[in-house]
């Protein structure tokens, strides 16, 4: 026994911290270079592996989210038996012109006899544009005149539209014709146009969703004749053409803003 322990504590000291690292609970070994000759690479002891799970911050997800979406391109002549992508492509594009026609004619700084031209009025006979019962025409810088001589029973029914008109307009009447005194260019003025621009740009965002109902509708109808990965993929084309619409109209807000704050 004696023999046994003088035996034990000739054992050289690398063996020793050898056996310790391994009777050391896991968590506690470390990858070391092992003492000796030196030489062109280290040796290395190796810990057990201890699997580690990462968790990714919101802002992580945020930014990642939108990194692997990918566009859809679908060719509309290989689809043109189920829905016609063109005619959806036109339908939106036709919510942009009218947006931006409307901007051209209702929300400017600077008033003009043809911004008054498609005022809607609600006559007898229906709705009509005031340039239809009534003759438009510039006075002064400062007034519009409109002269109702041709529909004298129309002449109330035009002045509650001017006034509705979103324009800040305050006619007034002498017999059948209408005096239109154009507003002053002050910042309030200015404030006024642009909401009344935004308030465009959700109709207009309005019509949009609806074109996109209708598409997505008349799509829906094909769903027993066409496999579901091609249904899904031509949904992801309308709203994807949906989306860059209504990004259009934003910018088209922007610009519109940008003008009448200066």
């Amino acid at each position: 026994m004696a023999l046994g322990l003088r035996c034990f504590r000739l054992v050289p000291p690398v063996f020793c911290n050898s056996f310790a690292a391994l009777t050391r609970p896991v968590s506690e070994v470390t990858l070391k270079t092992v003492s000796g000759r030196q030489s062109d690479h280290g040796q290395y002891m190796a810990s057990p592996a201890v699997p580690i799970r990462s968790f990714a911050t919101k802002k992580a997800k945020a930014k990642g989210r939108g990194q692997f979406q990918t566009r859809v391109n679908l060719n509309a002549a290989l689809v043109e038996d189920i829905i016609s992508l063109e005619e959806v492509d036109e339908e939106m594009k036709s919510v942009v012109e009218a947006l931006k026609d409307n901007f051209n004619k209702t929300v400017n700084i600077r008033t003009s006899p043809g911004s008054l031209d498609h005022i809607t009025v609600v006559t007898a006979d229906g709705k009509l544009a005031l340039n239809q019962i009534g003759q438009i025409s510039m006075k002064s810088p400062q007034l519009i005149l409109v002269n109702m001589a041709s529909f004298p029973e129309c002449t109330a029914a035009a002045i509650k539209a001017i006034r509705e008109s979103g324009m800040n307009l305050n006619p007034e009447v002498e017999g059948t014709l209408i005096r239109v005194p154009i507003p002053k260019v002050t910042r309030e003025h200015r404030e006024m146009l642009v909401k009344l621009a935004k308030q465009n740009t959700n109709k207009a965002k309005d019509s949009l969703r609806k074109v996109r109902t209708n598409a997505m509708n008349k799509l829906k109808k094909s769903k027993d004749k066409v496999s579901e990965d091609t249904i899904r993929l031509i949904e992801k084309q309308i709203s994807q053409m949906a989306d860059d619409t209504a990004a259009e109209l934003d910018r088209h807000l922007a610009a519109k803003t940008k003008e009448l704050l200066g």
